[in-house]
């Protein structure tokens, strides 16, 4: 995905559900990292040329039969090492060392002991001073190999920290990627900027340069049609690819009937009218409502919905004519969730409706331009362009819309009082000057009714969720803590205003165990 010039961390997964967090620490230094299986690592190795190698967590014991090993090539190559937890003891176990497993579980917090300087340290922890970490293992190492030593201990961990400095391999049994260890993105950076020598100097204007050229490379002379959600990934992708490649590209905004209040309009005023984009403003909302009646399961609905987009994208690519691209605004963590992006045991979530390819009968190929970024790093990549903060701002929305904020079975009517809810609770939101602190805020409609009175008469009406969350990547997230008299007001307004509800209630379930939208 990147050009030689940039120095590169190769992150080897092995199955990990935080390893896109590694990724996460390193880029924030402004170093370019990617991430790849195991079975694989040993070609991308070869290929990327990185400066420094970090090896994931796993759920694999070191100990089982055939579990997951880094290639050799790796320990070959001289360059700076760092293994997490599983990593750690994978990379004792190939070097020689012993690894006991099934009797070392610790999970949760801990606190390490700093028993002597290291590089890994440096401006960060001082020997002899004690640290919260963040554990989370059943296994552990009982034989360090030659040449190893043990830089900081916990109390179930007595290689916590270990380190061969004369071949720069470090190793945490803790994780130092989540936020519960609090200095662990301090001990990432000094690996790869210190130890590996990476000189942080891939941006989001360096991004925007190189896959500008990737992006004219692909596609040449070829027509390519864009499919628009409203929301910041498509927008960002669709800008630019106009950058890149101009008139070639061809906006397809397919109103689903499945939008918020008024966000049609705001789409079709941004690209027909201040970008001068080509824009095909499909009107389907019969289309996808119809064939959503009676579906009450959430995951028929999201394949219903993508089965649809890729049936409204091919009749328009056979309007317009000789389009051979697809370019959709899929990032990262939607790969991560709805299959493996490693290729490794991780679970699957939740199905993407723009993840998965296209149906061969298309012919086309896909334009993926943001597939490997983080929702903060579109944001960042949205400013670079210039796009809007009515856009770049906004807080994430499915391109199931609000299908899955309606559980149970869809009906209009209940689309329109859940839009109308939506639209009394954003409004609240921004007036409270809240907007931009909660990550993603939007109110769901029950397949519940229940009793209320309203002007002394019996009411049976839906009841009505809110969910507002805190989160840097939507992979993890937090409830939002407002205060009483802040859901006292939005609920009372919901209820005088939206006809069809007469309760209101607060979701403060994080994620995990759940997930940020309810469907």
């Amino acid at each position: 995905m990147t050009t030689q010039q940039h120095d590169k961390i190769l992150i080897i997964d092995f199955g990990s559900q935080v390893t896109q967090l590694i990724a996460r620490r390193v880029r924030e230094e402004g170093v370019y990292s990617e991430i790849v299986p195991f079975q694989s690592a040993a070609k991308a190795f070869a290929e990327m040329k990185p400066k420094g190698v970090i090896l994931s967590g796993s759920p694999a014991s070191v100990s089982d039969d055939n579990s997951p090993r880094a290639p050799q090539e790796i320990f070959d190559s001289g360059v700076p090492i760092f293994g997490i937890c599983y990593g750690q003891q994978v990379m004792a176990e190939q070097n020689g060392g012993a690894v006991e497993g099934g009797h070392a579980a610790e999970f949760g917090r801990a606190e390490v002991k700093v028993l002597q300087d290291s590089p890994l340290f440096e401006g960060v922890w001082k020997k002899g001073e004690e640290y919260p970490v963040w554990m989370s293992h059943g296994d552990r190492i009982t034989k360090l190999p030659d040449g190893f030593e043990i830089c900081a201990v916990s109390e179930h961990a007595p290689f916590a920290v270990i380190a061969n400095e004369q071949r720069r391999y470090y190793g945490t049994q803790f994780h130092p990627e989540v936020v519960h260890t609090p200095q662990g993105a301090a001990l990432i950076r000094n690996f790869v900027r210190k130890i590996s020598g990476c000189q942080g100097d891939w941006t989001m204007k360096a991004f925007r340069e190189e896959e500008i050229e990737r992006i004219r490379a692909k596609v040449g002379k070829g027509k390519v049609i864009c499919g628009l959600s409203g929301g910041v990934d498509s927008s960002v992708a669709a800008i630019l690819i106009h950058e890149a490649i101009g008139d070639q590209l061809t906006c397809v905004f397919v109103d689903h009937g499945l939008l918020r209040a008024g966000e049609a309009e705001q789409v079709v005023t941004l690209f027909r009218d201040h970008y001068n984009i080509p824009l095909v403003h499909v009107q389907a909302q019969d289309m996808f409502l119809d064939a959503l009646a009676g579906v009450s399961d959430p995951e028929v609905k999201r394949k219903t919905i993508g089965r649809l987009f890729i049936e409204v994208f091919e009749q328009e690519a056979k309007k317009i004519g000789g389009a051979e691209f697809l370019a959709q605004g899929t990032l990262y963590p939607d790969v991560i969730e709805s299959v493996s992006f490693t290729g490794g045991p991780s679970v699957t979530i939740k199905s993407h409706h723009n993840v998965g390819g296209l149906p061969e009968r298309m012919n086309m190929q896909l334009v993926e331009p943001l597939r490997e970024l983080f929702k903060d790093e579109v944001r960042k990549l949205g400013y670079e362009l210039g796009l809007p903060e009515i856009f770049v701002g906004r807080h994430p929305f499915p391109g199931p819309g609000l299908a899955i904020r309606c559980p149970g079975e869809i009906t209009r009517e209940k689309l329109d009082i859940l839009r109308k809810a939506d639209a009394v609770y954003l409004d609240e939101i921004r007036k409270a000057g809240l907007y931009d602190k909660i990550w993603q805020a939007f109110a769901v409609l029950l397949p519940v009714r229940t009793v209320g009175v309203m002007g002394d008469g019996r009411t049976y009406d839906y009841a009505c969720a809110l969910r507002a969350v805190t989160s840097t990547d939507g992979m993890t997230a937090d409830f939002y803590p407002y205060d009483m008299a802040f859901l006292g007001r939005v609920a009372t307004r919901i209820i005088n205003e939206v006809r069809g509800i007469n309760r209101v209630t607060y979701d403060i379930t994080s994620k995990p165990p759940g997930t940020i939208e309810w469907e």
